[in-house]
């Protein structure tokens, strides 16, 4: 289990329990945080689950695979170091502490 915390633009705060082997969308997702839309439901075929990891974070989470990366193209102003589709980052222990910040919109 990993105490994730997801800051909408706003910069409204949600601190939650995401079990280890969902992924940090469906953490979002199962909670009600608004701000990730997850169109495709997790297969990486869209660009609304897509969030800033915090600068402390980025080095800490495995790299982005080839279709991310792609998918971030067409993500609201993606930015190339801290931005993440939350389908493709999976829970474990090791993301007890993670901190994302949704973008002003998910296109």
């Amino acid at each position: 289990m990993a105490k994730i915390t997801y800051i909408e633009h706003g910069g409204k705060e949600h601190v939650v329990d995401v079990a280890n082997g969902l992924t940090v969308m469906e953490g979002a997702r199962d909670n009600n945080i608004p701000g990730i839309e997850a169109d495709c439901g997790g297969a990486c075929a869209c660009s609304t689950c897509h969030v800033y990891v915090d600068g402390a974070w980025v080095e800490k989470l495995p790299a982005k695979e080839a279709m991310e990366e792609d998918m971030l193209d067409f993500a609201y102003e993606p930015d190339a170091t801290k931005s993440r589709l939350t389908c493709q980052l999976k829970v474990t222990d090791a993301l007890d502490g993670l901190v994302v910040q949704m973008p002003e919109k998910q296109i």
